[in-house]
């Protein structure tokens, strides 16, 4: 029997090169995402796309109803919807910061709870949320976003040890710079809501170091797509899967480093 994959946000980046890899390795996937028309390609591939907003209701119990009536089982959900609502935590309307949580994390657990029971009754399942480092570490003009992978962190590490009795595995993976589209949605929100006023010399000093950091071969989708596929084949997956490499060495900075110097060396960075 193949493995039933229902993963959101599939239209591009993460969510694209995770499906297309899957279906290579002899899953069968949905793949969800708002834009049906940019997954053509994993369509051909012998995915199943289907219309898909994580902070719809009706639409996230079309998707997995479509799963169960089509599969009879559930085995893989991946919660990869997301995007950045980055500014000045100041200037961040409160109505796009909800937004930011009703996408990052508020669907991601709705649709979590809709899948739940279905595997329960299976008596197997993994759940894979797609984090970030900024879950663990926070940098200036990104409040909102890292206060809803922050908030993923810890949902995700209640509901692994809630449903393990169950034999459902939760897994954590947490990319850090990635080369999707995702940056420039951030770049736009973070000019939009700061790029004048009293937080633009900031936002400008940030806006240069996060394109030179791209420049400097930021690592694509795929990388994020073969860790996704080694925790899936792990008898006994880890909690957490920072990709790629200086990711993990972010992680460790934060854990080894008192806040006060890693404060200070952010600022030093950032002229602030």
């Amino acid at each position: 029997m193949k493995n039933i994959v229902l993963i959101t946000g599939a239209s591009a980046g993460i969510g694209y090169a995770a499906a297309e890899l899957l279906l290579k390795n002899g899953y069968k996937v949905y793949a969800g995402a708002r834009r049906v028309e940019k997954m053509k390609g994993l369509e051909a591939l012998g995915a199943k796309v289907l219309a898909l907003d994580v902070t719809d209701e009706d639409s996230l119990r079309r998707a997995v109803d479509l799963v169960l009536k089509n599969e009879g089982r559930l085995d893989i959900l991946i919660n990869n919807a997301g995007y950045g609502a980055h500014g000045a935590v100041e200037d961040v309307p409160l109505a796009e910061a909800r937004r930011q949580f009703e996408v990052n994390v508020f669907g991601l657990a709705r649709l979590t709870q809709l899948a739940l029971p279905h595997m329960r009754a299976q008596g197997s399942g993994r759940i894979v949320n797609i984090s970030s480092i900024a879950g663990k570490i926070t940098t200036p003009t990104g409040g909102w976003y890292h206060a809803s992978k922050h908030a993923v962190e810890a949902y995700s590490d209640a509901l692994r040890l809630e449903v393990a009795q169950f034999g459902i595995k939760v897994i954590l993976i947490e990319p850090g710079p990635i080369r999707t589209e995702w940056d420039n949605t951030a770049m736009v929100n973070l000019e939009k809501y700061s790029g004048s006023g009293v937080y633009g010399p900031l936002v400008k000093r940030i806006t240069e170091k996060f394109r030179a950091g791209y420049r400097k071969g930021a690592p694509g989708p795929e990388v994020v797509a073969g860790k996704i596929l080694k925790a899936l084949r792990a008898d006994s997956p880890a909690a957490r899967y920072p990709v790629p490499f200086q990711a993990s060495f972010i992680i460790f900075l934060k854990w080894l480093l008192p806040d006060s110097v890693l404060d200070w060396g952010i600022r030093r960075m950032l002229k602030i």
